[in-house]
């Protein structure tokens, strides 16, 4: 409201006329003495310090004693805050500011401290040097607890938050409920959730079944809280009721729980917080956390505790739901999958199969052991395009299929051709590929098939591992499709002591890097790992699929022929080399030399190793394969070494007369010479061309002579004689070589 002629008018109560302010009834400076605050004037270049009344009165002081001293009232400070005080001041004088604020504490006759704020206004003269400070100095105690009251509530929120932000972290990783429990209490589980102890308990049906304890727990006493749903222990009453439970001391506990008495003695917690899992109105279980130092639970403290009981539910419960899908994918796939498979003569068989981690993206992978006619095995290990129970289904189809297809005696290429035609004839718009053999332990011979799938890998005795070039087809459908369902058969051998590898993709695909590199890394595992087949088995799943928590199915078989290491007094070695093998002919001979002088016959090593030699390279240059090197020890009076190379050829060598200048033909004149005894025997589809060397036995009869041109006559039963060889009077007619028995497996492709 306005007058129209004079200033404005400030309306009054009623009752008092109106049209000027009202009189004060205090001062000013009583004013600032009822909110404890003074004034002051500080003189710096006579150095006094005038403050007034309620000035004095802030720290504490009779205004009669006060002698206008600054020291007077810095004595007032303890020393620390004195030295404080005084750089906080000293360094706003000598600086250009125009004003300072600064807290301390003053400590007051009873015991207690109070925060004084002086806040001052510096007066300079032209030069710019502080003259004078004109300020105010009041007690802040209220506005400062406040303060710090305010601070520890926010910094109790910062470490509630953090709680809830590190707890959710660590269970949005958890897949599984061995998972949730291992994030709950393995390293650092407790520091996240803010707790000294905790149990976890899980309802199955009535029944609550603590599955998780860590730190200091009630429930970690005789498995307390576990068993039938029972309202007299604390954890349980929790799941029935629904309700949290915040017990702030063990005497509280008690009184509620009497059941718990005995127990409570053995335990250093002061306050425990029962909390209910509860996840889309169902309830899951229940939480208990126990706090050593706490004895009481603010009410953000128990939204907080609650908070994490929620977040622990749901994590619960995405986890029990991953591990029933699990549950159920892992089941069909594993009741597709043979139920065992039987031990095989003359070898071992070891098959493993893991699923995928996420869920029921379990997959087609699988492996198979058959059983044929005459002894012999079908083996393969296939892969179904597609994570999903429909390339379980049908990798459970084909795998019937080609088990039958195998049992009815087809050679190889023809089972995967008609395995082909059934997927095709599926109409399921999947394929497939697997990799197939027919394996013979007793002669070695594995015919490989394979249908867009990896080769097999080939461990030697000597650890080396190989990665025969086995030619292959189409995946399986597809080859159909295309008209093409040719699947051409690669010959292997395996001697004894060797071990064959077929796998699927998921061992060798590590995330982020080529499946080259995977590869590469499977037969580093391979050579490094221990000769058993279920042992090798264990070690690839541990060192591979395990290490790179595998999204993808695995599905793997090692076959080890069983070795053939003779007896103590005749041991026995047996060495594959492969034709393309560039430096397989010089560890031929280091095999050789290293195995007599551990046998104690290096005296017979010059002459077994330079033999080595000369049989290899015939084989080597003169067949269309590789050679089965077997070197043995004969339990004989005069004991020899006994050396049988075995090749895939039918032809036999023949004994020339080279002349002066020839590059070859010496090598029959060799073995003749070095040799106490030589012969050449059939073997399967090739031959096997051995010698003895070492001391000859005493004759028991005359020696038989023959002239070089004179044929050795057929021995019968025992093996046509080397009718080529050399008739020296030592040489060997086949009667006088070693049983088959005593020599290699049949036959040796390339491998």
């Amino acid at each position: 409201m306005t007058d129209q002629n004079g200033p404005p008018v400030i309306p009054g109560p009623p009752g008092r006329p109106t049209g000027k302010a009202p009189a004060c009834e205090t001062g000013t400076a009583e004013r600032l003495a009822m909110n404890r605050t003074g004034s002051f004037e500080w003189d710096l270049g006579a150095g006094t310090l005038d403050i007034d009344e309620a000035g004095l009165l802030v720290f504490g002081l009779d205004p009669a004693s006060y002698d206008a001293r600054p020291e007077t009232l810095a004595e007032r400070l303890e020393p620390g805050e004195r030295i404080r005080l005084g750089v906080e001041t000293d360094d706003a004088l000598k600086s250009s500011v125009s004003s300072y604020s600064v807290h301390f504490r003053i400590p007051l006759a009873d015991g207690r401290e109070q925060w004084t704020h002086v806040q001052g206004r510096i007066l300079r003269g032209e030069d710019g040097k502080a003259r004078r400070v004109i300020g105010l100095v009041r007690d802040a105690t209220a506005e400062v607890t406040h303060s710090a009251f305010v601070l520890e509530l926010e910094k109790r929120r910062r470490r509630q938050t953090d709680i809830v932000e590190r707890t959710t972290s660590a269970l949005s990783r958890a897949v599984t409920v061995d998972d949730v429990t291992a994030a709950l209490t393995g390293p650092g589980g407790l520091a996240r959730l803010g707790a000294d102890g905790l149990a976890l308990g899980l309802l199955d049906n009535a029944v609550l079944n603590v599955i998780a304890v860590s730190g200091e727990s009630l429930e970690a006493i005789g498995d307390l809280g576990s068993g039938r749903l029972d309202p007299k222990f604390p954890l349980a009453d929790t799941v029935l009721s629904g309700r949290p439970r915040f017990v702030s001391s063990l005497a509280a506990l008690t009184r509620r729980y009497p059941v718990l008495e005995p127990y409570v003695g053995r335990l250093r917690f002061q306050a425990a917080a029962y909390l209910p899992l509860v996840a889309q109105a169902r309830s899951l279980g229940g939480l208990a956390l126990f706090y050593r130092e706490r004895t009481s639970f603010k009410p953000d403290e128990r939204i907080l505790c609650l908070g994490l009981a929620a977040i622990v539910a749901q994590s619960l419960q995405r986890a029990k739901l991953f591990d029933e899908e699990r549950e159920f994918a892992t089941g069909l796939q594993s009741a597709m999958l043979p139920p065992r498979i039987h031990d095989i003569e003359g070898g071992e068989i070891a098959v493993r199969y893991h699923a995928a981690w996420s869920g029921r993206q379990v997959g087609g992978d699988w492996y198979d052991v058959i059983a044929l006619p005459k002894n012999r095995f079908g083996i393969v290990v296939g892969d179904v395009q597609g994570h999903d129970t429909h390339a379980a289904a049908i990798m459970g189809q084909l795998r019937i299929a080609l088990r039958a297809y195998a049992a009815e005696g087809h050679p190889p290429s023809t089972v995967l051709a008609r395995a082909s035609r059934f997927l095709a004839e599926l109409d399921t718009e999947r394929f497939a590929t697997c990799t197939y053999a027919q394996v013979d332990l007793e002669s070695g011979t594995v015919r490989v098939v394979r249908a867009g799938h990896f080769g097999p890998l080939i461990r030697h005795m000597d650890g080396r591992v190989g990665s025969p070039q086995v030619r292959g087809g189409m995946p399986l459908g597809i080859s159909t499709d295309f008209g093409d369902e040719e699947y051409p058969e690669t010959r292997l051998d395996l001697v004894p002591g060797e071990t064959l590898v077929l796998y699927t993709d998921g061992l060798v695909e590590e995330p982020g890097a080529d499946i080259d590199a995977g590869v590469r890394t499977l037969i580093t595992e391979v050579s490094a790992g221990p000769a058993g087949a279920e042992a090798l088995a264990d070690h690839l799943s541990d060192r591979l699929w395990e290490r790179w928590g595998s999204g993808d199915d695995v599905a793997l078989l090692v076959l080890r022929r069983s070795p053939d290491p003779g007896s103590p007094r005749a041991p026995r070695l047996h060495q594959y080399i492969h034709q393309a093998d560039p430096e397989g002919l010089s560890e031929a001979r280091t095999i050789v030399r290293q195995a007599l002088t551990d046998w104690e016959m290096a005296e017979l090593a010059d002459d077994a190793e330079l033999v080595t030699g000369e049989l290899l390279v015939n084989v080597l240059l003169h067949t269309e394969g590789g050679a089965v090197l077997t070197l043995e020890v004969l339990p004989e009076p005069v004991r020899r070494v006994r050396l049988s190379v075995q090749d895939r050829s039918s032809t036999w060598p023949r004994r020339r007369s080279p002349g002066e200048t020839a590059t070859s033909g010496r090598g029959l004149l060799l073995l003749d010479a070095v040799a106490t005894r030589w012969g050449i025997e059939p073997r399967g589809e090739g031959k096997a061309v051995w010698c003895e060397i070492g001391p000859a036995a005493p004759p028991t009869s005359p020696p038989v002579h023959r002239s070089v041109a004179e044929p050795l006559k057929d021995n019968g039963a025992n093996g046509p004689a080397a009718a080529n060889g050399p008739a020296a009077a030592n040489g060997p007619a086949a009667a006088n070589g070693p049983a088959a028995g005593n020599g290699p497996a049949a036959g040796d492709g390339p491998r």
